[in-house]
């Protein structure tokens, strides 16, 4: 049965079909967020520090750390911010370092920059998921051999040189084409977690059918773990969490093993939580037992994240008073 394991320093997180749906936080990253960008530019790592803490809180069990981040004021004075190439690998090994000292999950290196994949490699503890390699020739020669190196698991995504295809037998194909590419290298299968590209449904009204037909074959034919942007899928729609919670459970009765993802959104975890019962992949129903008791503190008048937190601070004491 296909394992990725992922880790940190002190934890173990399996991304598998027999396990537990694996939710990876989607939070630590600047891309479209002009505030978390702003703070970063002045080493202000406030935000980034309250997401991740946050997010495992509310059920994250790996954290995305994306080092995208644009520095707008620094580029007027110094041409050189202005290239990704330049920013990213100094600024990804300082939020792979901040979020480490604060939680103890696997983190997912996300880069477009190779040197920055590298440096936050070099940063983390345990063995992090990298994120990502796609089916363009350039890619592959660059990426492959940083898995290969630090033998850590890898994002596949669904594209190549083409661009991203409508056709779902266009992205399958590309998909087997990186897994056999990554074999050449030494990478095995069990490291290669497939995204095949969750098209929005508001743009495409065969979209969901499509992905899960993807996983299925992905799951029957390759034996790779899956994963995705679970938002993609409502872009541009109204109710976008309400989509997203319907959508997830879908998924993963098709098969699908992870997604990157708010895990803030309380109607996405709970989707999750549910589905992971269902699938017989929560041993006696503890985990939703438990998820449950935040629900009853949401409806009192917590927020979501502040039950989630509290839950977690009540965790620790009671292991702690039963030493």
């Amino acid at each position: 049965m296909t394992r990725t394991v992922i880790e940190s320093k002190t934890k173990t997180v399996v991304i598998g079909f027999d396990e537990p749906f694996c939710v990876i936080g989607e939070r630590i990253n600047p891309t479209g967020r002009k505030k978390l960008a702003a703070e970063l530019e002045i080493d202000d790592f406030s935000t980034v520090e309250k997401d991740a803490v946050e997010q495992v809180a509310c059920g994250a069990m790996v954290l995305d750390i994306n080092s995208g981040a644009v520095f707008t004021n620094k580029m007027a004075s110094d041409p050189r911010y202005a290239d990704n190439n330049f920013v990213e690998p100094m600024l990804m090994p300082e939020l792979v370092k901040r979020v480490q000292a604060l939680v103890d999950v696997p983190l997912c290196i996300d880069s477009s920059v190779p040197g920055a994949l590298e440096a936050g490699l070099e940063a983390a503890e345990g063995r992090p998921l990298l994120n990502s390699v796609t089916g363009e020739e350039e890619r592959l020669e660059l990426v492959l051999p940083l898995v290969k190196k630090y033998n850590v698991p890898v994002v596949a995504i669904s594209n190549d040189d083409t661009g991203i295809s409508e056709d779902p037998e266009v992205r399958f194909a590309v998909a087997k084409k990186i897994v056999e590419r990554a074999a050449d290298f030494g990478i095995p299968a069990h490291d290669i977690v497939v995204d095949p590209l969750v098209m929005p449904i508001g743009a495409m009204a065969t979209a969901g059918q499509q992905v899960f037909t993807l996983v299925r074959r992905l799951r029957d034919e390759l034996g790779v773990n899956t994963t995705c942007g679970a938002s993609n899928v409502s872009f541009g729609l109204p109710n976008r969490h309400g989509i997203n919670a319907a959508f997830l459970p879908m998924a993963i009765g098709a098969g699908m093993t992870s997604a990157i993802m708010n895990p803030v959104r309380q109607v996405e975890m709970e989707a999750i939580k549910a589905a992971n019962l269902l699938m017989n992949h929560d041993p006696n129903g503890g985990n939703w037992i438990g998820f449950s008791r935040v629900l009853d503190a949401v409806k009192e008048g917590a927020t979501f994240p502040e039950a989630a937190q509290a839950a977690q601070s009540a965790g620790r004491g009671g292991r702690r008073r039963r030493r």
